[in-house]
């Protein structure tokens, strides 16, 4: 069980690229911490934290946790339990649970500084034990965030738990909550020289760091419940498929793109049979998911469900959703969300019958990448496209990263000039360059939706494209922030006297 056990746990944490690990429990003090503070790392939930924010690994005993995590939700990618609980879509591994009894309080040290593996009564001990794992598994320090314990029985629980499916707070609770405190210090004493760098998050006195300075810390702010949409340019988010087919990741990705000020994410759908010739399906690739290309692809990919959760998840937040869709499969399975909005990358320019497909059965707004392509491209655009809403024509260039000389920014100053004598059409840019400066040069062309991939770390086995920015940094914020600054720059193109001009020399008075 151990080396199955401690090969999964590895092959989470290798979906991040981070040396940074939370483990989360249910304390009122985890309402101080802004969730886009965990998106870039692997987060260890103990008992129902899941409903606080997303976690990857939930541990749990009681038999009260699967009642809560069923009805809520499951938000997990791994259960660790030693309960009988099972799910059709989530991957569950038992492990023997060990009360918490007077006269054993040394072995439970014991066990914890051990190779072996146990769901202790302590919660936070195997937490902190999978934590460990992880650190073996990549080779190095780990610093771990520990966030909403607050060892005070009479504190309540964070306001996410608005039903708390836990037995009432009896003495026993009362005291086995307190004794908590007692084996943390004691951890913290014995990791003090491991390959674990524990920080515990709260107003303690053996807090290391406080609420605000951990969200400081991560670049994040709390409390925003609500953004405007951009009503000029607007900011996509490319996920691509760095989301892994993982909802956790999926979701960490759509918060941390709509805290940095984003106005759309975009997603990818292809049909992975179809689209890929058998020999290519059954070709060597190393991933986490199998031995094939194949295998990795099909990984890759969003069913329903996880559509109809990004459709939730962006309705609760505030920030609109579309996807490249890259065959008629493809095209007809989105038809069900009813989007708004569809793009045909420029990888597709070729596939001229699934092109005209779209153009004569779509009446949404399309958005169209125009690498690889040429005038006699854009004119076919033109004369195809005649009944969709609005026509996006993103300049761009497939190469990954594109260099300065063929960024040909300018080429957007011509969709602009399109725009003028047809009202449908909308000039952008997709930027496969790297940082910010041809976006915003874009954005003085005329440009009206930039569109930039963006990563969720890094790992020892994903090919990222050069150019994605990581969603675990501010760079993506910052982004944001000068196309903001560069439409600012711009302005509305009206000629008028601002009220911050005054005549240095007025006339004399006749």
């Amino acid at each position: 069980m151990m080396e199955h056990f401690s090969s999964r746990i590895g092959g989470i944490a290798s979906t991040y690229g981070t040396d940074t690990i939370f483990i989360l429990g249910k304390g009122p003090s985890a309402d101080a911490v802004s969730p886009d503070a965990f998106v870039g790392s692997l987060v260890i939930g103990v008992n129902d934290a899941e409903r606080i924010a997303p976690v990857d690994i939930t541990l749990f005993h009681a038999d009260w946790v699967k009642q809560a995590v069923v009805a809520n939700g499951l938000r997990s990618r791994l259960y660790v339990t030693s309960t009988d609980f099972t799910s059709p879509d989530r991957e569950t591994l038992r492990a023997p649970f060990v009360p918490l009894q007077n006269d054993n309080n040394d072995m439970l040290m014991q066990r914890f500084l051990s190779d072996s593996f146990a769901i202790e009564e302590v919660l936070f001990l195997s937490a902190l034990n999978v934590a460990r794992q992880v650190a073996r598994a990549r080779g190095r320090r780990q610093t771990v965030y520990m966030v909403g314990f607050d060892f005070r029985p009479d504190a309540g629980v964070s306001e996410a738990i608005n039903h708390d499916y836990a037995p009432s707070n009896s003495a026993d609770r009362f005291f086995r909550i307190s004794m908590q405190e007692f084996f943390f210090l004691n951890c913290l004493y014995m990791l003090k020289d491991s390959d674990l760098d524990v920080v515990h998050v709260g107003d303690r006195s053996f807090s290391q760091l406080s609420a605000e300075g951990l969200n400081r810390r991560f670049h994040v702010s709390h409390g925003e419940t609500s953004r405007r949409f951009c009503a000029g340019v607007q900011v996509t988010a490319e996920l691509t498929t760095n989301h892994f087919g993982d909802r956790n990741r999926l979701e960490r990705m759509i918060r941390a793109a709509w805290a940095a000020g984003a106005d759309h994410i975009k997603l990818q759908k292809r049909d992975v049979q179809s689209f890929y010739t058998a020999e290519q399906l059954a070709s060597p690739y190393v991933s986490p998911f199998g031995k094939t290309f194949g295998d990795y692809r099909r990984q890759l990919e969003l069913d329903r469900d996880d559509f109809a959760f990004v459709d939730a998840l962006c309705q609760e937040l505030g920030i609109h959703w579309f996807a490249s869709v890259l065959d008629q499969p493809s095209f007809e399975f989105m038809l069900q969300f009813d989007p708004a909005m569809v793009k045909l990358p420029s990888t597709i320019s070729e596939h001229r019958d699934y092109l005209s497909y779209v153009a004569r059965n779509y009446r949404g707004s399309v958005v169209l990448s125009t690498g690889m392509t040429g005038l006699e491209y854009e004119k076919w655009l033109l004369g195809s496209f005649v009944n969709c809403r609005e026509l996006y024509l993103l300049q761009c260039n497939s190469a990954y990263p594109t260099p300065k000389a063929d960024c040909n920014v300018a080429v957007v100053r011509h969709y602009h000039g399109l725009s003028q004598a047809d009202h449908r059409i909308v000039p952008g840019y997709s930027s496969h360059d790297f940082g910010w400066l041809a976006s915003a040069l874009a954005v003085a062309a005329g440009a009206r939706m930039v569109e930039k991939h963006v990563k969720l770390g890094n790992s020892d086995w994903a090919h990222f494209d050069a150019v994605a920015v990581d969603l675990t940094t501010s760079d993506f914020r910052d982004y944001v922030a000068m196309i903001r600054e560069a439409e600012e720059l711009v302005g509305s193109g009206n000629k008028v006297i601002n009220p911050s001009e005054h005549h240095k020399y007025l006339r004399a008075a006749a």
